[in-house]
């Protein structure tokens, strides 16, 4: 109520139960399969992120709106979910339409603009969210939503703070997906340097210019020649499955470093949420500065992902899914780690990875080995082609920090629009 104290004189201030009636769906019985084999739209609380629900997955009869506590609502009629991760998802019926148990609906009425309480419950969405109460399926309750308090101008002023937060945020939102177009841009920009890296077309020493090459063109430059990741590993060391507390190590704990943690990036701060007795440390799987680490196990996606740790605070144990790479001195790791990031050094790790296609792919030692990389004459040509990819990635991963930074300021600046308009000072 706190946050209310300053809205405009002539506003009111009211309980969404006061102004608005609601009620929640249910769920027909699942044996009998003839209730949903029917005509009406049936909405669960997933399929609230559509913005206007004109159809859904499933729909029901008219003898399962009879038999369960199954209500069709109206075209119009607001929805928002009340249980699980959906908590605080909002749509509008574009057809007249029912609902399961974990989907309330609020009715249109003559009190409250439809639109303007959309914008005012997606403002309360955190606020929703902490008042979940529960376990692994934390809901909140129609009593919660009906004690909301919601400031109340005249009906035409609710149309106006409407209209004037729709233009903001279709500007914002506007302004958002360029942001993430540049964000995709960049990172197809990343992959080109690694083509044409591994190409021989980044040393421009020995070939001036970087244009996109024919398949033809594209073969290795004169003295390069395709040999096995094999050929310069020296030892590979296997992490260990070690028993684990499921919470976060203070700095003064060791944690065990899941397959997770092994990021594209190369300098990390690696965070850990399991933690292990001191008594089981066992040196040999320390994680150590300068470490060349790789992800044997992951999802098809992942399966590979490759990381040469740098300074960080916590110490860490290998997992048994993760191994560490000591390679000889015929070649520069980060010359290795940029070929396995590189689309075509991630499509032969996946060639070689065995599992479900769908699920956990796994990569052992013997075929890690026979993965192919192309190699330049000497190492001074592999340190001349990290050295400009650094140059260029350094670059890029500025802009991506400033994309970042511009994507928060975006959300914040779209919850300052909201928080103005229901106090009164946006327009």
């Amino acid at each position: 109520m706190s946050e209310l104290n300053n809205i405009p004189k002539h506003w009111q201030v009211k309980k969404l139960g006061e102004v608005c009636q609601t009620t929640s769906g249910g769920t027909p019985s699942r044996g009998n399969k003839s209730y949903y084999e029917g005509t009406i739209p049936w909405v669960k609380s997933g399929e609230l992120d559509r913005g206007l629900i004109l159809d859904t997955e499933e729909k029901i009869s008219e003898e399962a709106i009879k038999n369960s506590s199954a209500k069709v609502f109206p075209k119009g009629t607001l929805l928002i979910a009340l249980y699980g991760a959906t908590i605080g998802k909002l749509a509008f019926l574009g057809v007249d339409a029912a609902t399961n148990q974990a989907v309330c609906g609020i009715y249109k009425n003559e009190n409250i603009d439809s639109n303007y309480l959309y914008h005012f419950l997606f403002s309360k969405k955190p606020s929703l969210v902490k008042q979940g109460i529960g376990g692994a399926q934390p809901n909140i309750s129609q009593g919660i939503l009906k004690n909301l308090d919601i400031p109340i101008p005249p009906f035409p002023e609710q149309l106006t703070i409407v209209s004037k937060i729709e233009e903001l945020l279709s500007d914002l939102e506007n302004g958002k997906q360029q942001l993430l177009t540049a964000r995709q841009q960049l990172k197809v920009y990343r992959q080109s340097l690694l083509k044409a890296a591994f190409e021989g077309r980044l040393n421009f020493a020995r070939r001036p210019s970087d244009r996109p090459l024919s398949e033809v063109e594209a073969e290795l430059p004169k003295g390069w020649k395709w040999m096995k990741l094999g050929d310069f590993i020296s030892k590979i060391e296997a992490g260990k499955s070690f028993k684990c507390d499921e919470r976060t190590p203070n700095l003064n704990e060791v944690g065990v470093l899941k397959v997770s943690a092994v990021t594209w990036q190369i300098f990390n701060e690696f965070e850990s949420k399991t933690v292990i007795d001191k008594d089981r440390i066992n040196d040999n799987y320390l994680v150590k500065e300068g470490d060349f680490l790789f992800s044997r196990a992951n999802t098809l996606d992942l399966i590979g992902a490759a990381v040469i740790v740098n300074k960080f605070q916590r110490k860490l144990m290998l997992s048994d899914k993760t191994l560490r790479f000591i390679f000889n001195d015929q070649i520069n790791k980060y010359y290795a780690l940029y070929y396995l990031r590189s689309q075509k050094g991630r499509r032969e790790i996946q060639r070689l990875s065995t599992g479900n296609q769908e699920s956990m792919r796994n990569i052992g030692q013997a075929r890690i080995n026979q993965i192919e990389i192309p190699i330049p004459p000497n190492l001074k040509e592999q340190q001349l082609i990290v050295e400009i990819l650094e140059s260029k990635l350094t670059v890029c991963d500025k802009i991506a920090e400033t994309i970042g930074q511009s994507l928060q300021q975006a959300e914040t600046l779209k919850q300052s629009i909201l928080k103005k308009a229901f106090e009164g000072k946006l327009i």
